[in-house]
């Protein structure tokens, strides 16, 4: 029913194994453990630049979580009309809701089809017969994973084989948790500190941190890593493996990809900044090579003034010449000698004629 996904699956193991098996030997219980290792870095490798994705697009609902947070109080009684806005809004900034779970719904296949590949080794569809081939492996590959041990346990047993999970004859087995329940404890702690870098990158904003998103942060950092150590018991020793695996590369690229992307934003910054210090003006720098000097205004000569019909000093009213800034200026004070005060005329002046101005004329 679900071919499609398990020989995709069993082919990958199989090339690791190839390879691994030409340095520790096929029936050796490392080259099945490299394998199964190398065959959760090759999904993870694909899967890479979806998950760059889905970090810039969380990085983008961050920076329009207060217009998304003004959305839902405005419209805190219609849902309907809040998740047409919200969804508005998030297609105006190029976001994808869907693209951030991509990631982790391309690695729900891939668990179910590992899971279902390695406990196919030991479940014979015949009864009495032996097991022939398993998807890509032949007869000698059944036999060699069937026959590898780590200390003394093999890797396709669980300390209970759950016929829900796949597992077959049921029961527990003690013997395999010496080996079971470490693995079990790293995977749920290494969940624990996936989960938690998650969780402060995205308190950096405390703007973008709702009820819901500290909800799913305690779920995340606290559910899923107890669930881990309860559940594995169920899973045989291999998928234990990739779980470490998965979880450890996880880590590793959220990391690298978030110093990735804080640093490309940085740069973005500075360039930014030197944009900004380039084009301010800086008092008391000369002009660039091919800028255009401010034309200083002319004074008019005493042509010009007569062509106006006004006198010359009279036609320097609007601004100063040569000002930048053409600021009316004020006009100059005459000077002493230039023009003649107008003297107030005195008390015996009022009537005074050509009778009564006595004084003579020379």
């Amino acid at each position: 029913m679900l071919d499609f996904i398990y020989y995709p699956v069993s082919f990958i193991l199989w090339c690791w194994h190839k390879v691994f098996g030409f340095v520790f030997g096929a029936d050796n219980a490392i080259t099945w453990i490299l394998a199964i290792i190398f065959l959760t870095f090759t999904v993870r490798g694909i899967m890479f630049k979806p998950f760059v994705n889905q970090v810039r697009s969380m990085k983008k609902m961050q920076e329009f979580a207060p217009e998304l947070k003004k959305i839902q109080k405005k419209y805190a009684n219609d849902r309907q009309r809040q998740a047409a806005e919200m969804q508005k809004l998030q297609k105006e900034h190029g976001v994808n809701p869907l693209g951030s779970c991509l990631p982790m719904l391309l690695q729900i296949p891939v668990f179910i089809g590992l899971n279902w590949v390695l406990r196919a080794f030991s479940i014979n569809p015949n009864p009495g017969q032996q097991k022939t081939e398993n998807y890509f492996f032949d007869q000698a590959g059944v036999d060699s994973y069937n026959n590898a041990k780590l200390f003394g346990v093999n890797i396709g047993d669980a300390i209970h084989n759950s016929t829900m999970l796949g597992g077959h004859g049921g029961g527990w087995h003690w013997n395999v948790a010496p080996v079971a329940i470490p693995l079990m404890i790293l995977a749920s702690i290494l969940t624990h500190l996936t989960a938690r870098h998650s969780a402060q990158r995205q308190n950096l904003n405390p703007e973008s941190v709702t009820s819901q998103t500290q909800m799913m942060q305690r779920l995340t950092m606290y559910i899923f890593p107890l669930g881990v150590l309860v559940f594995g018991a169920f899973f045989p020793i291999g998928l234990l493996f990739y779980w470490l695996a998965n979880n450890g590369w996880t880590l590793m690229q959220q990391r690298l990809v978030y110093t990735r992307i804080d640093k490309e934003e940085a740069e973005k910054k500075a360039e930014a900044a030197e944009k900004r210090n380039a084009l301010a003006p800086r008092p008391g720098a000369k002009p660039k090579p091919g800028q255009k000097p401010a034309q200083s205004q002319k004074k008019p000569t005493e042509d010009t003034a007569a062509a106006d019909g006004k006198p010359e000093g009279q036609n320097n009213t609007g601004s100063k010449a040569g000002s930048p800034h053409r600021f009316p200026q004020q006009g100059q004070r005459p000077q002493n000698g230039a023009t003649q005060k107008r003297k107030k005329p005195s008390q015996g002046s009022k009537n005074s004629g050509p009778k009564g101005s006595g004084q003579k004329r020379r």
